[in-house]
């Protein structure tokens, strides 16, 4: 076996309003991925901006940055095989409606921007948004 892929989630606003943050955890761990970090923080323009930088310039970028930096989010790295792959197929589709019931946007929201979760999209956006999230991690 190779080593581990890692990979970034955030646990949005939203889902922590809710009180979400231990289903959502919980789905991960039961799918056999591993909490390499987590952390409860709140972003400030500047970084939702470094963070998605690749959507800055759209016009539905502005809502977007509003809503991320509305409250305290949890930021997590999680590690296990093909990680990436395997949150985003836990997480379900991008659009709540849309998602497959069993997977977490599926069951938790009806809504394509207010989706309770981000995870990284590539190996390569997982390993800038680790960095930027978790320098050294």
């Amino acid at each position: 076996m190779s080593d581990p892929q890692k990979t970034l989630v955030l646990i949005k606003p939203d889902a922590v309003r809710r009180g979400l943050i231990g289903e959502i955890l919980r789905r991960y761990e039961a799918k056999g991925l591993c909490i390499e970090a987590l952390e409860l923080r709140t972003v400030e323009g500047d970084f939702a901006d470094r963070h998605y930088a690749e959507h800055v310039g759209k016009g539905w970028y502005p809502e977007l940055r509003s809503f991320i930096t509305s409250g305290p989010l949890v930021a997590l790295v999680l590690s296990g095989e093909r990680a990436v792959e395997a949150v985003r197929a836990v997480n379900g589709a991008t659009d709540g409606v849309a998602a497959t019931p069993g997977s977490i946007r599926g069951d938790l929201c009806a809504s394509k921007q207010h989706n309770v979760v981000h995870a990284s999209d590539s190996p390569e956006s997982a390993t800038r948004e680790v960095a930027l999230w978790f320098p050294g991690v």
